[in-house]
């Protein structure tokens, strides 16, 4: 079955979701694929499109229950049943030391599923009305920060940096405001406020965070990335040939 379609409503939705978590843990992406009906790699790879930090999932234990870790696990689950989700089983038992995914796959093996708690399912964010997109745009001309912006209109800091780059597409603003404060992997990587990247030009990159094009072409090229007009991934490629 294909996986439903990453509109700006699930979108704003996800970043919504996620909040300020970083990096976002194999946990929070868990519940986020059941809220959202998609899969965890959808989620993660969509977080990091949109500049996040996600915690990989090799980094979760996956190794094999013991019966004495299964027995527990039994317990836990039908002593409090209906009360948790996967990602909260995962985040209670052995201190962190599986997974949800593995939780999930134990708790189905053992079919007590419907001990577990849905997760709740997000709802979607409304969309940003004209006079709220008046304000934004007439905000960014008048050089106002992205925190400033999402205090403004109630909104968070994802939601802005999301609806700026919607707004730079359209033409409705020249550039993406800035954050006044920025985490480090911001300040790394000038590409992460733009989320997906893949359908613009080099040149609306380069106007986005001040670059020349050609200062684009070699931060995509290092890091393997697609713009509308230039393959990064293929030149990555052959350089390491």
């Amino acid at each position: 079955m294909a996986l439903p379609k990453w509109t700006d409503e699930r979108t704003d939705a996800l970043t919504t979701f996620i909040g300020d978590e970083s990096p976002v843990s194999q946990a929070t992406v868990a519940d986020a694929a059941e809220s959202l009906e998609t899969s965890t790699r959808s989620i993660s790879s969509k977080l990091r499109k949109m500049g996040f930090e996600v915690e990989l999932a090799s980094s979760a234990s996956s190794r094999a229950f013991t019966d004495q870790q299964e027995a527990t696990l039994a317990a836990f689950v039908t002593d409090n049943s209906g009360e948790y989700t996967y990602a909260d089983i995962a985040g209670h038992f052995e201190d962190g030391a599986f997974s949800p995914k593995s939780i999930q796959g134990k708790i189905l093996s053992m079919e007590l599923t419907d001990h577990v708690k849905p997760a709740p399912k997000i709802e979607a964010v409304r969309t940003y009305t004209p006079e709220e997109e008046a304000t934004f745009v007439s905000m960014v001309n008048d050089g106002a920060f992205v925190e400033a912006i999402a205090e403004a209109l109630g909104r968070s800091v994802n939601s802005v940096r999301g609806k700026a780059l919607s707004l730079l597409r359209s033409g409705d603003i020249g550039a993406i405001p800035r954050q006044e404060f920025t985490l480090s992997s911001s300040k790394e990587d000038p590409l992460a406020g733009l989320g997906d990247v893949s359908s613009m030009t080099v040149e609306t990159i380069a106007d986005a965070i001040g670059k020349t094009a050609r200062g684009v072409k070699t931060m995509l090229t290092r890091r393997g990335l697609c713009a509308a007009d230039y393959d990064g991934a293929s030149k990555k490629e052959k350089a390491s040939a």
